[in-house]
């Protein structure tokens, strides 16, 4: 996430989406008759999103464009017989709803990036009795929000020192390559990803590292038990002026080549 007030294009947003690889799921599009301005990859286990988009023209939405990214968090999982998706929350996000409404005991720990195009902030859910909802705005510059939270500072975090060493790894690459290019402008009438994001589409895409290695941000990793885990999506978000601009790749994705513009105007349907 890199947030700077004082550019053409303020607010700007790297998602990228790592699952299990048998867990079956659509592109972005209008998934949702009773939300039809949102739009967003749909879990065809769950039937909700891990990232929504709205350009604000639901009637219960709160005014402008807003985007809602889902990560999984760590802590205490809810009771099974009560277990509600959290993948409904991005949805309820960009409608204008209130996470902290809800019966929050009934989810299992994530972090919800809630994106505005004058900035960005992240609720962060724990678990288990009496835990509390924390909310923290982003500041300006480029943050890092991991399943570990923002910064990898959550008052919950795993308790695997691989998984903290991957995700610092990442964190450790990744911040310094992007910072190390000029930021882009990603206005919604340039013609490709490649133009619209520039010197951050080449790391954005992998920055040539192996799908195993410890700092990949394009991942794939075996557990055995034919279990594998790894990215299955990048989105690309930039907010500004003249609207949202979103770009979308399935990983892994060649730089330049592998990412579509997904429409955000224009009659719901």
């Amino acid at each position: 996430m890199s947030i700077e007030p004082a550019a053409a294009v303020p607010v700007l947003l790297l998602s990228v989406r790592d699952e299990y690889a048998g867990r079956r799921w659509a592109p972005p599009g209008r998934h949702w008759p009773a939300q039809p301005s949102a739009v967003g990859g749909l879990d065809l286990v769950a039937g909700g999103t891990w990232l929504a988009v709205s350009p604000g023209s639901d009637s219960g939405a709160a005014g402008g464009p807003v985007a809602a990214c889902l990560l999984n968090g760590f802590g205490t999982p809810a009771p099974e017989p009560a277990r509600l998706s959290r993948g409904e929350l991005p949805l309820l996000a960009v409608r204008g709803g209130r996470v902290d409404e809800l019966d929050l005991d009934r989810y299992d720990p994530f972090h919800l990036v809630v994106v505005r195009p004058d900035g960005a902030r992240v609720l962060s859910w724990g678990g288990g009795p009496g835990g509390r909802l924390v909310e923290l705005e982003l500041p300006t510059g480029l943050s890092v929000v991991l399943n570990d939270g923002p910064e990898g500072l959550a008052e919950n975090r795993t308790a695997s020192e691989r998984i903290r060493a991957l995700m610092a790894a990442r964190a450790a690459h990744f911040r310094p390559r992007f910072e190390a290019v000029p930021r882009p402008e990603p206005l919604p009438g340039a013609a490709s990803a490649g133009e619209a994001w520039g010197g951050w589409l080449p790391i954005v895409s992998g920055d040539g590292l192996a799908l195993d290695a410890p700092a990949a941000l394009v991942q794939r990793r075996e557990f055995g038990d034919g279990r594998i885990w790894g990215s299955s999506s990048i989105s690309l978000l930039a907010f500004g002026p003249a609207g949202v601009r979103y770009d979308f790749g399935r990983a892994p994705v060649t730089a330049g080549d592998g990412f579509r513009r997904v429409e955000l105007s224009g009659p719901p349907g």
